[in-house]
């Protein structure tokens, strides 16, 4: 039972990502490029 309720959950946000209806809540700090630790 506790399987169908994972894979249930993984079916259910799979779905939402594909329509769009999920969103990042990271910024892009977290990524952008620095030089000698000062951001661009």
């Amino acid at each position: 039972m506790e399987f169908l309720f994972v894979l249930f959950l993984l079916v259910v946000l799979t779905s939402a990502s594909a329509a769009g209806l999920t969103a990042d809540s990271r910024d892009s700090a977290d990524w952008k490029p620095s030089d000698a630790g000062r951001r661009w």
